[in-house]
């Protein structure tokens, strides 16, 4: 066989090694800027969706991250401990558990707005590239995640 034959199998060729490295740069890029607010990543990924959509459950949340429950309870409990969220229990369901925004939960969505200007800037991309660049990451990941639907 030729070595071209195995062109396929270089480590430069993987899409799934580019959103990797990506990933871990982006992780290391928004590290420093989230200890300014005493966060980590997934805890920073959830205060986004409860900035949004305040009160939603453990489920919900879970959905929109993409995450079961079960990962998200340390964190959870972690952001309750800042005192950055409470958890109340659905009085007319009491396995349903709502999360809310305490004040300083609240307040941390003003120190947070400069995060996404300095991503942007770290990125050297402008917003349509980034919307466009978004666009086709979600593309790749629908089709990856009906093949997990397929297989259910």
């Amino acid at each position: 066989m030729a070595k071209s034959d195995f062109e396929d199998l270089k480590l430069d060729n993987q899409l799934c090694f580019s959103l990797y490295s990506t990933s871990l740069a982006m992780s290391k890029m928004y590290k420093p800027l989230l200890e300014k607010l005493g966060l980590t990543y997934p805890q920073y990924l959830m205060m986004l969706v409860l900035w949004e959509e305040d009160g939603i459950t453990a489920t919900e949340l879970g959905q929109r991250l993409g995450q079961d429950k079960g990962a998200l309870s340390p964190v959870i409990k972690r952001l309750e401990a800042q005192g950055l969220i409470d958890r109340r229990r659905d009085p007319t369901d009491e396995r349903r558990i709502h999360l809310q925004l305490t004040a300083a939960g609240k307040a941390m969505q003003h120190e947070s707005q400069a995060i996404p200007p300095q991503v942007l800037r770290a990125t050297g991309l402008d917003r349509k590239s980034v919307r466009q660049l978004k666009a086709q990451i979600e593309a790749v990941r629908r089709a990856l995640n009906s093949l997990d639907d397929a297989t259910d």
